[in-house]
């Protein structure tokens, strides 16, 4: 009994009983009747093209049971929707996470297929991640008929959960983990087999020991060749499919080739092999995959962060008790119960309780802010001091905080890819090579020659574009490595290359420019007092608060004080050698003094005052201050023209002040999220290149729609996650170098780029004229390899300049030598 493979999925068809459909003239073959039902709903729709560009067998289709049907219409429901279906201006989007997706055919398939039902805006796949999100027009389709629609395709559709798509990252980081140390201990073994055979040259070794050792190097190369290159060989293919040739195929092209030549020559006789250049080629470019791989799978490990920020339960009131209940399941009208210290879990109105909330997550202000009955707070706000009781007004996935993380999701989305020069340049190289390389075989042999192959394998290995495929990630990694060192942690590959064209760089204030903490700026006394006794007393009465104000007064040493009492939204009050004393804002320590408030030096800042029952004390002047090199980064950034710009969300006034302190000429306060953006947007639509350095949730739609993004070290961790770069230890200047060392990669990855192109348009008529044997091509590729590779590591031994020299930012970096 014969067997095919089905047309759709590639299972094996019976052709005892065929199931057939007519397709263009032709009769195609499938394994179930399911998979024929899939392939006319793609046929009628006009996507037969999906055949031609997939690039691996679709996923087998089945018939969804009653169960399952149930299941999916469960979609529906609103409680279930709240937590991964937003409203939007056009309808209703949906986060969804697809299973079953093998190639960037499936993704045109699915978008091309949604696109056809009634009610979808627009539905997009990223292939990294295979999250899709759908807009639609809920009275014209459900959800559930659209995720039927692209289960009846064979793929699966769920709703988007953070941690699921965390485990599919972390399968993926295994695999190539695996798949890496395949490929190291394959290039360690052959390299090992290949030196005695290195030695023929000098010594007489058998014959039949030489042919045992390329026995044995064919053992170890064959799983590094169709395991561990099984990337190249996948996505070459696909390439090739879509005529569109990037540098997979120029790898896959060079590791194929080479194997098979060595596997030739091991079977039927010859003089060279090459398997240790296909285990090191192998390894190395896995490695610079690998490393790639791992700043993507840092960006997407969000689960963890997002749930800090925005809680998955909350204590809803009921009656004189409270359950604990899912987030999502809250409605509009719902009361919930907020303990110290927690995070608000949506955004609602405050029934009773006074407490104050730091919202550093929404405006980027850092002073927590006295709320009360009747105010308004967001999802993402930490409570202060007392419990609080809420009334619900929008929860999951309708919270302004969710808004901030769909703004940048979309942001991300619209971010182009950087072009690869690298890429274009090999793919035309290597077109080249595969049209001549026949030409040269077919001359030689018309010409009689008995070597002909080998003169041709002598062309295929001197022109194998190792060096030209190594030219950029070597270079990539070397720098990434000294900036690492530096402080400077690029987290996405484009970081470096997109540090070169920038032009403006646009700071948030608050933790970025500034300390993102109070500092004592002044202690101004209105009585017989010294500044240390003032500060003394202070520090007594703030032991019992944990508010950052209290934080500022920990370093000084505190005066026995009893009986304090805590006054939110006031300051605190208790006994100073059997007198009352209170400090906090004036009015509050009015009511204790009854005097007029005395006048305060000239201040930019905010006034804590301290006063007992009948007189004033004195007051001191609170603020954030600039971080030490803030001015001389902005200078430096100057002297290397480009343009600073202050962006901030901060609603203390002092947003121009701190800009005239650090040079900044652009300074534009209470900027929200949107409004952050939109000034980028304006800058961009003015031709600037920009880069975005920030440290709070609500830079993030900014820093997304920003060229290269740089998060602070101290920043909360769906910032850093989300971030191109981060800044460890905090220090700006490290911005400066990071500028210059992007500039100095390019000017590396050009030097790889005209060496690796000039060896092989020099080597290559010398072996087209049969000059060059394989053994002599090998070494010299091998060579070529090698010259980029210590070209590259020249920006990791590079030398920062010294920290005195620091202001003086025009100056020779080291060459090495």
């Amino acid at each position: 009994m014969s067997e095919l493979d089905c047309f759709h999925c590639g299972e094996p068809v019976l052709i005892d009983s065929p199931i057939t459909l007519e397709l263009d003239g032709d009769t195609r073959a499938f394994c179930c009747y399911g998979c024929r039902s899939v392939c006319e709903t793609i046929n009628a729709e006009g996507l037969s093209g999906f055949y031609q560009h997939r690039t691996a067998p679709a996923v087998t289709p089945r018939d969804l049971t009653p169960t399952e049907l149930d299941q999916l219409r469960e979609l529906d429901h609103p409680l279930l929707q709240s937590s991964f279906v937003a409203p939007i201006k056009a309808g209703l989007e949906a986060q969804l996470l697809i299973e079953g997706i093998t190639c960037a055919a499936c993704i045109w398939l699915l978008e091309k297929h949604l696109a056809h039902r009634p009610g979808v805006i627009a539905f997009s796949v990223n292939h990294t991640t295979q999250r899709a999100r759908l807009v639609w027009q809920p009275d014209q389709s459900s959800l559930s008929d659209l995720v039927i629609a692209i289960h009846q395709l064979g793929y699966r559709a769920k709703p988007y959960r953070a941690d699921e798509a965390e485990l599919a990252l972390k399968a993926e980081k295994r695999s190539s983990l695996i798949r890496l140390c395949v490929a190291g201990i394959g290039m360690t073994q052959s390299m090992m087999l290949a030196f005695p055979l290195y030695f023929e040259l000098v010594n007489d070794l058998s014959p039949d020991f030489i042919q045992f050792f390329r026995w044995v190097s064919l053992l170890v190369a064959t799983p590094v060749v169709f395991y561990s290159a099984r990337p190249f060989f996948r996505n070459a293919l696909r390439d090739l499919r879509s005529r569109h040739l990037t540098m997979d195929v120029p790898v896959a092209t060079a590791i194929g080739l080479a194997y098979v030549a060595s596997a030739w020559v091991t079977a039927a006789g010859g003089d060279e092999v090459y398997f240790e250049s296909v285990c090191m080629f192998t390894f190395l470019l896995s490695l610079g995959r690998y490393i790639e791989m791992q700043a993507r799978y840092r960006a997407g490990l969000t689960g963890n962060a997002l749930a800090g920020v925005q809680p998955t339960v909350a204590a809803r009131v009921n009656g004189d008790d409270t359950e604990l209940v899912a987030t999502h399941e809250l409605q509009r009208g719902d009361s919930i119960r907020v303990k110290p210290g927690e995070t608000m879990p949506v955004d609602g109105v405050i029934l009773s309780g006074r407490s104050t909330l730091n919202e550093a997550a929404l405006t980027g202000e850092y002073l927590p802010e006295t709320r009360a009955p009747g105010d308004s707070v967001h999802a993402g706000s930490i409570n202060g001091e007392n419990p609080l009781t809420v009334r619900v007004e929008n929860s999951g996935a309708n919270t302004r905080l969710s808004g901030i993380l769909r703004i940048l999701d979309r942001v991300q989305a619209e971010k182009p890819t950087i072009a690869r020069t690298a890429d274009r340049i090999a793919g035309v190289f290597v077109s080249r090579i595969l049209i001549l390389s026949p030409l040269v075989w077919f001359g030689w042999w018309l010409a009689g020659a008995d070597n002909a192959f080998d003169i041709t394998l002598s062309v295929l290995v001197v022109t194998c574009p190792c060096a030209l495929s190594l030219a950029t990630p070597t270079a990539i990694t070397s720098a990434t490595m000294k900036l690492r060192r530096l402080g400077f942690l690029p987290s996405r590959g484009h970081t470096l290359e997109s540090l070169n064209a920038i032009d403006t760089v646009v700071f948030d204030k608050t933790g970025t420019l500034t300390r993102g903490e109070l500092s004592l700026v002044l202690t101004h006394s209105c009585s017989d007092l010294d500044q240390a006794q003032l500060q003394a007393i202070a520090a007594g009465l703030e032991l019992a608060s944990e508010h950052p104000i209290a934080k500022v007064f920990r370093p000084y040493r505190a005066a026995a004080v009893s009986q304090i009492e805590n006054h939110v939204g006031g300051g605190l009050s208790g006994l100073w050698q059997n007198q009352p004393v209170a400090i906090g804002h004036a009015e509050f320590v009015r009511q204790y003094t009854h005097a007029p408030v005395p006048d305060c030096p000239d201040h930019h800042g905010i006034v804590i005052w301290l006063g007992t029952k009948d007189r004033w004390l004195g007051c001191f002047v609170l603020d954030d201050q600039p971080r030490e090199d803030a001015a001389s980064t902005v200078t430096a950034l100057r002297n290397r023209g480009i343009r600073s710009v202050l962006l901030s969300g901060d609603r203390s006034g002092h947003v121009d002040r701190i800009a005239h302190q650090v040079g900044i000429d652009d300074a534009f306060g209470q900027c929200s999220p949107e409004a952050k953006l939109s000034h980028l947007e304006q800058l961009r639509a003015q031709g600037h290149h920009i880069l975005m350095v920030g440290d709070g949730l609500n830079d993030l739609p900014s820093m997304a729609g920003a060229g290269v993004s740089v998060a602070m070290g101290s920043a909360a961790d769906l910032t850093q996650l989300r971030a191109d770069a981060i800044l460890l230890n905090g220090q700006l200047k490290q911005l400066v170098q990071a500028l210059a060392t992007a500039k100095d990669t390019r000017r590396v990855i050009r030097q790889n780029m005209a060496w690796a192109l000039g060896y092989n348009l020099c080597a290559l008529p010398l072996a087209a004229a049969g000059l060059v044997p394989p053994w002599l091509a090998a070494i010299g590729m091998s060579l070529s390899s090698l010259v980029v590779v210590l070209n590259a590591l020249r920006l990791g031994r590079a030398q920062a300049p010294e920290a005195e020299a620091w202001p003086n930012i025009e100056v020779e970096w080291p060459k090495a030598p």
